[in-house]
């Protein structure tokens, strides 16, 4: 069944309702929906966090008693299992609605596909694929962890124009600008934990927290790689455990009194497997991904950084290009370590786009 422009824009404007709740949902999906009859559009909805109403029974409540031989424009499969609310599935075949145009089957495995042959069983027009490649963008973290169990990687790398990613003393505040930095905030707020190492603790003693007052009560996590657990008792993120959970991942064979001690400032810390003075960043994406923890920005130094991209576990990067030239043989750059012996295994950037904030030059590419 084909679809025609009408019914495009209206897709388009149920995505513009899900983007609403991007950074919100997690671990569920965003997801909007459009309910129209005879040309006039009765309701719409999305999904505004998790544990919360879905789009789609958002979208009937407003439409009441007009649904019945309506459509609806959704922007993902609806779901078929008792989750935190009740399937949807049924509201709709209850509805009376004569048809379901769906942008994306939901890759969850109790889904996937179901819902829309229950829809077909109970003789409701069903169309799908309407502008699915919207819901890949907005919905990459949802499709890695459903599919995979782990968290979407992201790094966030502020570096010269000659690949610095600090001065040879170490300074590294502050490399791109004010602007660019308030975008970080904002990238924050897509994220559910943000990652780094217990040396940029140490040095920069950061809060790494949402500073943004309409992301007052997200669920955020800051994670912390700290193989030997040398984290202060006195760091300033401890004295605000209402801005997000602490979590610190150490090695094996860590003092229990000094595990207790930051329990007792409010951290948790994980014991994973380690070697050479490093944590299993696998071991500790597997942690988090049973947490549901479903995304996670990585804004550690060079050290950090060169882990994820040697594992090759990151998924994706955004590169802050200052206009600025550092130098020095020893100052650090995002990937160090011995390096690629020829270009053929150079790691490559896909899906490219860039664009600018102030002076700096943001890149965003995938893995």
């Amino acid at each position: 069944m084909s679809l025609n422009q009408k019914d495009l824009a209206l897709m388009e404007m149920a995505y513009s309702l899900a983007e609403k709740g991007r950074g919100r949902t997690s671990p569920n999906p965003c997801v909007g929906a459009v309910v129209v009859k005879n040309g006039q559009i009765i309701g719409w909805g999305y999904h505004q966090e998790a544990g919360q109403p879905h789009a789609e029974i958002i979208a009937l409540e407003r439409a009441g008693r007009q649904v019945k031989e309506a459509t609806l424009y959704l922007t993902m499969e609806p779901c078929i299992h008792q989750g935190r609310t009740p399937p949807c599935i049924d509201r709709l075949i209850d509805s009376g609605l004569k048809k379901v145009v769906i942008s994306a089957y939901d890759p969850n495995p109790l889904v996937f596909k179901k819902g829309v042959a229950r829809l077909r069983a109970a003789g409701i027009q069903v169309v799908i694929g309407a502008l699915s490649e919207l819901n890949q963008q907005l919905n990459e973290a949802y499709i890695k962890y459903i599919t995979s169990g782990l968290p979407l990687v992201a790094l966030k790398v502020a570096l010269s124009l000659d690949g610095k990613v600090a001065t040879v003393s170490g300074q590294s505040k502050w490399i791109s600008s004010e602007e660019s930095r308030f975008f970080v905030q904002n990238l924050r707020t897509e994220y559910d934990a943000v990652l780094v190492g217990i040396n940029t603790v140490l040095k920069d003693n950061p809060l790494l927290t949402i500073r943004l007052e309409s992301q007052a009560k997200k669920r955020w996590h800051r994670v912390i790689l700290d193989s030997r657990l040398r984290f202060p008792v006195q760091a300033r993120m401890l004295k605000k455990p209402e801005e997000g959970q602490v979590l610190i991942f150490s090695g094996p064979g860590i003092s229990r009194r000094r595990i207790k001690k930051l329990g007792e400032k409010g951290a948790e810390v994980v014991q994973v497997p380690a070697a050479s003075g490093q944590v299993d960043l696998k071991a500790v994406l597997q942690v988090l991904g049973s947490r549901q923890i479903s995304s996670v920005l990585v804004e550690g130094g060079a050290e950090i950084l060169t882990s994820f991209l040697q594992s090759k576990l990151a998924d994706k990067a955004f590169f802050f290009l200052s206009p600025k030239l550092i130098g020095g043989e020893k100052a650090l750059t995002p990937f160090e370590g011995p390096g690629v012996n020829s270009m053929a295994k150079a790691l490559k950037l896909r899906r490219v786009r860039h664009f600018t904030i102030n002076k700096d030059i943001i890149i965003e590419g995938y893995f």
